[in-house]
């Protein structure tokens, strides 16, 4: 299912500064953003401060975003460069364990424990997949992107989108396949993009 734009009138509202806005747009979209950031960054704390920093850029751009442009295009191009500037700078510096057990799990309601253990599976795939790939897969899979604006928001031909998920896809399916675990029907998969996300307060917003 399509990521839905905001309503024009308040993205309007919200670009002459109308924080009442602005913190609508902040409700609508802060947790297929928190969501995205959390897998990609693996760590609950420094996603939710990521979140809060990519919405204060967002209220510090809106003035000068095109209304022909798509705002969820937009909103995850800021995304992604907030992340990246994130992982570079952690690779400069020493490394720490990730420990998935940190990442909150997936909340599926009377699933079978299988099932659980797949979905856990699928996430520790996911977790091994490059940079460039776990991106346009989760922005597919979990946030709901269209092709077209996966190629916009990382700023790539939609060939190379369509080929990212693909492989990104195809590992996924190996390393399932190599821990023994079938692929997952289309129903079962959309349970994998539900993720328990807390409930974030709207950014601290710069004085007038």
């Amino acid at each position: 299912m399509s990521l839905p734009q905001p309503d024009h009138g308040v993205l309007r509202k919200a670009q002459r500064g109308d924080e009442r806005a602005f913190c609508i747009i902040v409700r609508a979209y802060q947790v297929p953003v928190y969501n995205y950031v959390l897998r990609m960054v693996g760590d609950r704390t420094l996603a939710e401060d990521l979140t809060q920093e990519v919405f204060l850029r967002v209220y510090q751009g809106l003035p000068r975003f095109s209304l022909r442009s798509k705002f969820t295009t937009w909103l995850f191009q800021v995304t992604k460069n907030r992340v990246l500037d994130e992982l570079r700078a952690t690779e400069r510096r020493p490394r720490a364990v990730v420990d998935l057990d940190d990442i909150p799990p997936l909340e599926v309601v009377d699933a079978p424990f299988e099932r659980l253990e797949a979905i856990d599976a699928v996430w520790r795939a996911v977790e091994r997949l490059s940079v460039d790939l776990k991106m346009a897969l989760l922005l597919r899979d979990v946030v709901g992107l269209s092709y077209s604006e996966i190629a916009d928001s990382l700023e790539v031909t939609l060939s190379t989108v369509k080929w990212r998920i693909w492989k990104a896809r195809e590992d996924v399916q190996l390393a399932l396949a190599r821990e023994g675990i079938e692929v997952f029907e289309d129903r079962e998969a959309e349970a994998v993009a539900a993720v328990a996300v807390p409930v974030l307060a709207p950014p601290a917003l710069p004085a007038a």
